[in-house]
């Protein structure tokens, strides 16, 4: 179980290395393009999009095979895409092309999610979508440092040439070590989308696209507040990655124990609530160094202690549909990735400073707590029914 969770991990570097690396690439692809940070931006809603895309439309079609084929062939359409990318010569281009990349990253996620929960043991189910989600964490930690290194001091294409290739190594370990568990044959499109047609599902969407987007108001534009108003030098900016990335890496593991420890939607509420605390503490005290520093590194934490919580919550009201459940829930964080990158440029282009994104990000944090709320209600609601 070890080995095929590690595969995963490593599917989810790849994933987490292509996401996150455009926050700390931006400048230098804003330069090379002789574009704007906010049209720089794009790329991050882009990929996003096609992630929304993407997830539900790849795992209803790939539902008959065996999962271990599904997560090799997603693998392998990532490096494609990802080839494309770097080639590709215009802003034009390079939108389509991202789009493309961000196609096969919420179906990995919701397919690979699943398989975890059924290789775990009873009782740590969460704990094992978290050792698939450390691949996304660790890319923070390792990946996009070591790809926004590259993007400053070679060139950004270079960054994602090394992304696409983590792809294929990716594909490789998932052939050799995850199990070949058979295929739901069972499963048709009406069962699929039958927890879509309940309320509690799109609360669950919801809450998930609007308060995922308080992590993204934060990250999107994390380079150019750091040297505009932290005043540090743009070669620092990968020990400021680094730092996030050290957060997020922490925050997983945490987050797997509060879901499996107390009932994952509580444990979304808290998560929520303390991102926008964070959130408003990092507008009061980027300009102060040691605190834009440590701020990171906390807020980072924080911010990911919601990946596993948010994962179980959609597996465990989505009996029979976990699949594209799972995969819907990569495609909401995905939605809140657009959500919170085109929100937060908005004060920007207004000129009210770098940092002041994380107003919007704490807004939006605090409404997936309220929707969480919700949730509970309908649930308490829906089980006193029955």
């Amino acid at each position: 179980m070890n080995k095929s969770l590690i595969a995963l991990a490593v599917g989810g570097l790849a994933i987490g290395m292509t996401e996150f690396s455009m926050m700390g690439l931006l400048p230098d692809i804003a330069n090379d393009l002789k574009i704007s940070i906010p049209k720089a931006g794009n790329f991050i809603s882009t990929y996003a999009l096609g992630v929304v895309v993407g997830a539900p439309l790849l795992v209803m079609s790939s539902n008959k095979y065996a999962p271990h084929k599904v997560l090799m062939s997603l693998m392998v359409m990532f490096s494609v895409f990802h080839l494309l990318f770097v080639i590709s010569p215009s802003y034009t281009t390079l939108i389509i092309s991202r789009f493309m990349s961000g196609l096969p990253h919420g179906a990995f996620f919701g397919v690979g999610s699943v398989v975890a929960t059924r290789l775990a043991k009873k009782g740590k189910e969460a704990q094992a979508v978290a050792i698939m989600f450390a691949g996304l964490t660790t890319a923070n930690l390792v990946g996009v440092p070591l790809s926004t290194y590259i993007g400053h001091e070679y060139s950004w294409r270079t960054a994602y040439m090394l992304i696409a290739s983590l792809g294929i190594i990716s594909a490789l370990t998932i052939a050799a070590w995850v199990p070949k568990l058979e295929a739901d044959k069972e499963t048709n499109l009406k069962k699929q989308t039958a927890f879509f047609k309940t309320p509690i599902a799109w609360v669950l969407v919801a809450l998930i696209s609007i308060g995922t987007g308080g992590l993204f108001a934060w990250i999107s534009y994390i380079a150019p507040m750091m040297t505009n108003i932290a005043l540090i030098a743009e070669a620092k900016i990968p020990i400021v990655m680094t730092l996030v990335g050290l957060g997020m890496f922490l925050g997983n593991f945490v987050g797997g124990k509060l879901a499996d420890t107390f009932p994952p939607a509580k444990a979304v509420i808290f998560s929520f609530c303390a991102m926008a605390i964070c959130l408003i503490i990092v507008y009061y005290t980027v300009h102060i160094q040691w605190m834009a520093y440590a701020m990171s590194l906390i807020t980072g934490l924080v911010a990911f202690t919601i990946g596993s919580p948010l994962q179980m919550l959609l597996i465990n009201n989505a009996k029979g549909s976990e699949m594209l459940a799972a995969s819907a829930g990569q495609a909401s964080f995905n939605i809140g990735n657009a959500l919170g990158a085109s929100l937060g440029g908005i004060p920007i282009t207004m000129g009210l400073g770098y940092n002041s994104p994380e107003w919007v990000g704490a807004g939006l944090a605090l409404c997936g707590a309220i929707l969480a709320y919700i949730f509970i209600l309908m649930k308490n609601k829906q089980i006193a029914k029955s």
